[in-house]
C-alpha cells in the first residue's frame, strides 16, 4: 500500500471510530455508563460518611460498609458488561498491537547489531552514543521545562470545577518510587530470552550493543553474521509492511472503543485542560521542529511529512511502539544510514520521549492547583528533575506516566487520589503524547545522522 493511500485510510478510520463510537455509546453503552456512575456517585457518599463516623462498632458502620460492597458490585458488574460490549472493536486493535510487538523485539535486536557492527570499534560506538544522549537529554529538559511554564501561563487547574475526590479514596495506581536497584534492574538483562519475551527494549539494546560490538571485533568470521542478521531484518520489515496493512482497522477499532467507552461528553467536561494540553503539545511540535531545523534545514519538513502516518497509527492506537517499525523504515528511505537509525531509534524509544516528559510537569502541576497548592518556583525544578529521573527506567510499562506521576506528587504532599481526575481522560491524552514521542524520536535520529556525516540527500 502506498504512503499517500495508507495516510488516507487511516484518516477515514479514524473520523470513522469518532462517529461509530459516539452512535454505539448512545444506543449501546450510555444505559451501562449511567449505571456505574450512580453506583460510583453512591459509594463517594458513603466513603464520606464512613469517615465521619469516629466509632467503628456501631451498626450503622457495618450497614455502611455492606451498602458500599453492593455499590462496588454493581459498578464492577457493569463494568463487565460494559467490556465485553466493546470486545469487538477492541479485538482489531489488540490484533494489530500483538503483530506489532511479535515484529518489534527482534526487529531492534538484528537492525541493532548489524548497526553496532558495521559501525565498528568502541570508540565510534561511543561517540554516536554520546551525541544522541546529548539530544535526548537535551529534548527531555525542554519538554518538561515548557511543560512547567505553559501550565503555570494556563493554570488549568484553577479553572476546573470538578468536585475533587476525598483523600482517603484509592486510584489503583501503583506508584513508583526512585530507586536506582529498580533502574538498574531494569536496564541490565539477566536472560536474553526472557527480554525478548517481555519486549523489554532497553534490555535487548543492552545486550545487542555487546553482540555488536563483539561481532565487529571477530573479523572476517563476524561478516558472516552481520549479513544473516540483515537479511533477517529485511524480513521482518517485510513482515511489516504486511502487517501495516491492517493499521486502518486497528485505528478504526481504537478510536472506536475511547469513544464510546468515555462518549464524548468527556471532551466538553474537560475541555479546558484536554484543549491547553493538545495546544502545549503543538508547542513542543514547534519546537522539536525548530530544532531539527537548525541542522536538517528544509529537509525537518519532508521528514515530518514522511512520519505522517506512522504518527497518526501512534495516535489512533495510544502507543508510540505501533509505530516503530513504520519510522525505521521511512528514516532509512529519509536517507539516514541504516546503522545509525537502527542504534538511535531503540535508545529513543526509552530515553527519549517527548510527549510524555511534558505531560508529567503539565499534569503534575495541574494537580496541585486543583488543590489549590502553591509550589514555588524551587519545588517545581525539583518535581522537574525528580521526573527526569524517575521516568527513565518505566519504558514498556502500563500507564508510565501516571506510575511516574503518583510517585513524584506525593513527594511535594500532593493528594494521590487527584489522579482520579486524570484516569479518565488519560486515553485521550496519551494520543497526542504517543504521536509526539513518535516526532521526537524520528528527528533526533536524523540530526544524528547528519552530525555524523551519514545523511544522504
Amino acid at each position: 500500500m502506498k504512503q499517500s493511500k495508507l495516510t488516507l485510510f487511516i484518516f477515514i478510520a479514524l473520523l470513522a471510530g469518532v462517529i461509530t463510537g459516539y452512535l454505539y455509546n448512545i444506543y449501546v453503552i450510555n444505559a451501562y455508563n449511567v449505571k456505574i456512575a450512580a453506583a460510583e456517585t453512591r459509594i463517594k457518599a458513603i466513603d464520606v460518611r464512613v469517615v465521619q463516623l469516629t466509632d467503628t462498632t456501631l451498626a450503622e458502620y457495618a450497614t455502611l460498609k455492606a451498602e458500599r460492597s453492593t455499590e462496588a458490585k454493581i459498578r464492577k458488574e457493569n463494568d463487565t458488561i460494559r467490556e465485553d460490549k466493546l470486545v469487538g472493536f477492541s479485538i482489531l486493535s489488540d490484533i494489530f498491537l500483538r503483530l506489532i510487538k511479535m515484529i518489534v523485539a527482534p526487529l531492534v535486536f538484528t537492525t541493532l547489531v548489524v548497526g553496532v557492527a558495521k559501525v565498528g570499534d568502541i570508540g565510534a560506538v561511543g561517540r554516536i552514543g554520546g551525541k544522541t544522549m546529548l539530544w535526548f537529554v537535551s529534548a527531555t529538559l525542554v519538554s518538561l521545562l515548557l511543560g512547567m511554564v505553559l501550565v503555570n501561563f494556563f493554570k488549568p487547574g484553577e479553572n476546573m470545577h470538578i468536585q475533587l475526590p476525598d483523600s482517603h479514596i484509592s486510584t489503583g495506581i501503583q506508584k513508583t518510587a526512585l530507586s536506582l536497584r529498580d533502574f538498574i534492574t531494569h536496564v541490565v538483562p539477566k536472560s536474553f530470552v526472557e527480554a525478548m519475551a517481555n519486549n523489554e527494549i532497553l534490555q535487548i539494546v543492552v545486550f545487542a550493543l555487546f553482540f555488536g560490538v563483539a561481532t565487529g571485533a571477530i573479523g572476517e568470521k563476524g561478516e558472516i553474521v552481520i549479513k544473516a542478521m540483515d537479511a533477517i531484518a529485511h524480513v521482518i520489515l517485510k513482515i511489516t509492511g504486511y502487517v501495516m496493512l491492517v493499521a486502518p482497522l486497528a485505528v478504526f477499532g481504537a478510536i472506536t472503543v475511547v469513544v464510546a467507552r468515555q462518549g464524548l461528553g468527556i471532551l466538553s467536561t474537560y475541555a479546558i485542560f484536554i484543549g491547553e494540553f493538545y495546544f502545549s503539545l503543538v508547542v513542543l511540535w514547534l519546537v522539536i521542529l525548530f530544532a531539527g531545523f537548525l541542522v536538517l534545514r528544509k529537509r525537518a519538513f519532508t521528514l515530518v511529512n514522511r512520519i505522517k502516518d506512522a504518527m497518526l497509527v501512534a495516535f489512533s492506537t495510544s502507543t508510540s511502539e505501533a509505530a516503530y517499525p513504520r519510522i525505521l523504515m521511512e528514516l532509512e528511505r529519509f536517507g539516514c544510514n541504516n546503522k545509525i537509525v537502527s542504534f538511535v531509534l531503540p535508545l529513543g524509544y526509552s530515553f527519549n520521549l517527548d510527549g510524555s516528559m511534558m505531560y508529567m510537569t503539565f499534569a503534575s502541576l495541574f494537580l496541585a492547583q486543583s488543590y489549590g497548592i502553591h509550589l514555588a518556583f524551587g519545588q517545581q525544578l525539583s518535581m522537574l528533575l525528580v521526573l527526569m529521573l524517575t521516568s527513565k527506567g518505566i519504558a514498556g510499562v502500563p500507564r508510565a506516566s501516571l506510575v511516574v506521576i503518583a510517585g513524584t506528587i506525593a513527594m511535594f504532599n500532593i493528594p494521590e487520589a487527584g489522579l482520579a481526575l486524570l484516569i479518565g481522560i488519560d486515553p485521550l491524552l496519551d494520543m497526542g503524547r504517543s504521536a509526539t514521542n513518535v516526532l521526537g524520536n524520528a528527528m533526533a535520529t536524523a540530526v544524528v545522522s547528519k552530525w555524523e556525516g551519514e545523511l544522504k540527500h
